[in-house]
């Protein structure tokens, strides 16, 4: 993964409180038949919602592309399954 331990962890902490309304917001999505990729949607909507969205453009993106915030977002929803 190419994205910083540091920012992985303030990325994640920056989710966590989210975690409770993922499975509402997946089940939600669901019926959204614009919604062509469920998981990856997911994910991203809650980075938004995290509101780090500043910060990640001022940090992690001055070293990293959108694939390599994926991989990372993939990993913080493994980890708040």
């Amino acid at each position: 993964m190419k994205i910083k331990p540091e920012h992985y962890a303030h990325m994640l902490e920056a989710i966590r409180p989210l975690q409770p309304k993922l499975a509402g917001h997946r089940e939600y999505l669901k019926t959204d038949s614009r919604v062509k990729d469920l998981e990856k949607r997911l994910r991203w909507d809650a980075l938004w919602a995290s509101k780090i969205t500043q910060w990640l453009s001022d940090t992690v993106y001055k070293y990293a592309n959108d694939d390599h915030v994926d991989t990372a977002l993939k990993q913080i929803m493994k980890e708040l399954a």
